[in-house]
């Protein structure tokens, strides 16, 4: 997946309200890792939600699709050593992180050769050895855990950065705030990036939000904080950059709103009805994160249709490998098992 960059020099923070009108170029090396990345999580998904039809994923299950760009950018800013919590829409920022899909998809099906052996699933994988440490399936719990992790970081002196991701709903949730305060009030080296995909289980933030510019959310605690095009994944890395240098550079916490969109329900019990077909179709014309960056590569030339088709069908190629080995897997032995059985 994305590889990490070196460390940066500390950059003057950017704020406000705004979307930034500066969207730096990427190179071809840059675009055509990006483009390979956000495959490889469209792809995953794609086979997940197969697989949650046959019946072989039970459960829930929260696919990322339509969001790639915003975990590809910020971990093209991160460097090596920086940690990622996040929700239970997990499966990308496992897949950016460098985990390996076979392990994840293995958990989806509760395999033994899953993250978690097994017995997490979708919402609960863990990576220590990624510096990924969870998604979790209670709304808004992962933003005080990754809170801890920063103040880890600052009592350890290590200069790494915890990278926080959590939804629009979550963005309500009372820890969020406490978080928010302990971040500032300490100078701890987070960022809360708020995925707003625009509609939490059902409802659109509109309506479950009295304020709807999340990146302002810490104005009260004095945190900066930007909106981003969280389906372009140049503006993404920029924003990401300038927030990484502002924490690292020991200024404190910093919030990124990410204005994003997932093509799919809330989970793959959500029908979905709550939105046109329309407006999900008006983004993937119009806003797709992949077909921008094909565009670009097309435009400049940087590769032919038959060189991406090539790296979509490698991409599909070692998806398809990771349902085969989800699927064939043994499940977690018996003895396994916890039972309380009071006589």
């Amino acid at each position: 997946m994305a590889a990490s960059a070196a460390k940066p020099k500390a950059a003057k923070p950017a704020s406000g309200t705004a979307l930034s009108n500066s969207v730096p170029d990427f190179t071809k090396d840059e675009d055509l890792a990006a483009f390979r990345d956000m495959l490889a999580i469209r792809r995953f998904e794609e086979k997940a939600g197969q697989l949650y039809g046959m019946g072989l994923i039970g459960g829930f299950c929260h696919l990322y699709i339509g969001q790639e760009a915003v975990v590809i950018g910020m971990k093209m800013a991160q460097t090596e050593g920086d940690q990622l919590v996040t929700s239970y829409r997990d499966h990308g920022h496992m897949l950016a992180a460098g985990m390996d899909p076979n392990g994840v998809m293995a958990e989806l099906t509760g395999r033994k050769g899953g993250y978690s052996r097994g017995k997490g699933g979708s919402m609960h994988m863990f990576s220590r050895e990624k510096n990924f440490y969870g998604g979790h399936g209670i709304v808004g719990a992962q933003v005080s855990i990754g809170t801890g992790l920063a103040f880890a970081n600052k009592y350890r002196e290590n200069g790494n950065v915890a990278v926080t991701y959590f939804g629009d709903g979550a963005a309500n949730q009372g820890q969020v705030y406490e978080s928010f305060n302990m971040a500032k009030l300490w100078k701890l080296p987070v960022i809360y990036v708020v995925e707003n995909n625009r509609y939490g289980m059902g409802t659109s933030y509109t309506r479950a939000s009295s304020t709807t510019d999340f990146s302002q959310r810490g104005r009260s605690f004095d945190i900066p904080g930007e909106q981003v095009d969280g389906m372009d994944v140049r503006a993404v890395r920029a924003a990401g950059q300038r927030a990484v240098d502002h924490a690292r550079s020991g200024e404190g916490p910093y919030i990124l709103e990410m204005q994003t969109y997932r093509y799919r329900g809330h989970s793959m019990s959500d029908p979905a009805k709550y939105r046109s077909k329309e407006e999900v179709q008006k983004m993937r014309d119009e806003h797709d994160p992949i077909e921008q960056v094909r565009k670009r590569v097309l435009e400049n030339k940087w590769a032919s249709e038959d060189d991406l088709n090539k790296i979509d069908k490698d991409v599909r190629g070692i998806m398809a490998a990771a349902a085969d080995f989800a699927t064939n897997d043994p499940e977690p032995d018996v003895s396994e098992l916890w039972t309380d059985i009071l006589v």
